[in-house]
């Protein structure tokens, strides 16, 4: 399960992929990405697309909690779990830029980094939701935050490899970037599929 990415592309190079793309997002540093905090999406505004900033984790089923705390779902899986099918409009579809991802190799191993085997931009597909109310550390006390989380699927060749069970789901072409953004849901969930075998390539981590 990745739980771990780098993002790395700048406001103005996702300007030029998005014409009229809003930056709602401020300046957020590039760099890693862990669960529960800010990271920069993509997602529907007032007046056409906006970089934005969320929190990387969405609610939890109730079912799941012990406590009043939530520490959110950062990857989802079964789209027709009630639980996620009220967010699952176009509205609250979002791209998430990424760099490279992560998966762990096993206990005591670290983690395996992938990214793409060619220079074009990626991005998981991702659900947001906004203004929700919760208790993500119990030091904080309840929050108001916009929350974020991505698809998963089962893995290529090369997450397989590492990761047998799951692998995020990436977008690389434009026009499964409006599909994910715009489409109904019936043929938006057709893109919760892995990479084509060879389309990632293992890297090196940088801070080992």
């Amino acid at each position: 399960m990745c739980n771990l990415y780098t993002q790395t592309t700048s406001a103005e190079a996702m300007r030029r992929l998005f014409a009229g793309l809003e930056n709602a997002a401020g300046n957020l540093p590039p760099g890693r990405i862990y669960p529960d905090r800010a990271a920069p999406i993509i997602r529907h505004g007032a007046d056409g697309l906006e970089l934005a900033a969320a929190r990387w984790g969405m609610p939890s089923p109730p079912s799941v909690l012990k406590t009043a705390r939530d520490p959110g779902v950062t990857n989802i899986r079964n789209l027709s779990s009630p639980h996620w099918r009220r967010w699952l409009s176009p509205a609250q579809r979002c791209l998430v830029p990424l760099t490279a991802f992560a998966e762990p190799r096993g206990k005591g191993r670290g983690n395996q980094w992938f990214a793409p085997a060619d220079d074009r931009p990626i991005f998981f597909a991702g659900i947001e939701l906004r203004g929700w109310e919760s208790v993500r550390k119990v030091k904080d006390g309840p929050t108001t935050d916009d929350l974020f989380a991505f698809l998963t699927c089962p893995p290529n060749a090369e997450v397989g490899a590492i990761h047998p069970k799951a692998m995020p789901v990436i977008l690389r072409d434009p026009e499964d970037w409006e599909t994910w953004l715009s489409a109904p849901i019936d043929a938006a969930r057709t893109l919760q599929r892995p990479l084509p075998d060879g389309d990632l390539v293992l890297i090196e981590d940088d801070e080992d």
